[in-house]
């Protein structure tokens, strides 16, 4: 539980009641939770995520339905919950219990566990959801390279992963010259730095490289991959860890037609969502997902833990045991 007050900010393990937890219609046994950025957010004193404290975040669930007066959902059903409001203003997943919204839940797809899901979570989603957006605008593995920045991170990894699934040659940025073989070892073909990607100079028209990109990074990065993306390609941002500015110019959208995709894992509709996490389970599922976090802790391991994803500290995926 995180509290803040005029003088103070905590991050701490407590104790309370189920009645103390916020109204809604579905009671799980939370099994697992993860470590994001916005997690990482949440357990600052300026992080600007939690709405009102105190307050229990973790903005990712997976577990076992306790009780229910949503007719979807039995007790015993695994199922998962992430985005909308969990994390941010609705207690969320730090916690061995939660109440959710029937309308944020999603039934755990077969071939996948309740630990698998959370290897995924919001940042497994938000990739597998970038990847799905470039390939409803056209790219597919023919078409050629596909970069993916931020590569060690949540995001990056899983898209790292995935992509090399689908067949894709996975171009892995990173600032981190010591990760190459866990790159390598997610199905990255080629493992590039961060100054080959953007090296303080953007040209409104670069050299043509990548037919298709994931950028959770954005700023500076995003605005020079633009510059570098074939004719027709698309680059799929879904972050601002390196900023919010994009200085970019119009020419390679009206030179090249290449495209700029948002993506937004929080309010994404349910029937996408639903189809996506079963795809997830499918053919996007690596076989190495469990190699992809850095390491499971438990919840008292958290308060000591959510730093690091702040500091560019983590490697893949963090799992939290409750």
């Amino acid at each position: 539980m995180v509290n803040k007050t005029e003088s103070d900010f905590s991050v701490d393990i407590k104790s309370i009641s189920l009645n103390e937890l916020p109204e809604a219609n579905v009671l799980i046994k939370v099994a697992y939770s993860g470590i994001n950025f916005k997690d990482g957010l949440a357990g600052t004193p300026n992080g600007k995520i939690v709405r009102s404290y105190p307050f229990i975040p973790g903005i990712d669930l997976a577990g076992v339905v306790v009780s229910s007066q949503d007719p979807r959902f039995n007790e015993g059903d695994e199922v998962i919950a992430t985005s909308y409001d969990i994390g941010v203003s609705h207690y969320g997943g730090y916690s061995e219990y939660a109440r959710i919204p029937g309308e944020w839940i999603v039934p755990l797809p077969k071939n996948l566990t309740l630990k698998e899901a959370m290897v995924f979570g919001t940042a497994g989603f938000t990739a597998a959801l970038s990847i799905q957006r470039l390939e409803d605008n056209g790219l597919t593995p023919d078409k050629g390279k596909v970069l993916v920045t931020g590569a060690t991170g949540g995001v990056g990894s899983l898209a790292v992963s995935m992509l090399a699934k689908l067949g894709y040659e996975v171009v892995a940025s990173t600032g981190k010259a010591d990760e190459h073989d866990f790159l390598h070892k997610l199905g990255a073909k080629e493992i590039i730095s961060r100054e080959d990607v953007y090296n303080e100079k953007i040209k409104p028209l670069d050299k043509q490289l990548w037919a298709g990109a994931v950028d959770p990074v954005g700023g500076n990065t995003l605005a020079a991959i633009l510059s570098k993306l074939s004719y027709g390609g698309a680059v799929a941002v879904s972050g601002l860890t390196g900023g919010t500015d994009v200085p970019a110019t119009v020419f390679p959208f009206i030179l090249r037609g290449v495209n700029l995709l948002g993506i937004d894992s929080v309010y994404c509709p349910m029937d996408v969502r639903k189809e996506l996490w079963n795809r997830m389970a499918a053919d996007f599922k690596p076989a190495n997902l469990l190699d992809n976090m850095q390491k499971e802790i438990t919840l008292e391991q958290l308060p000591e833990t959510l730093p690091s994803i702040l500091k560019g500290q983590a490697r893949g995926r963090i799992v939290v045991k409750i």
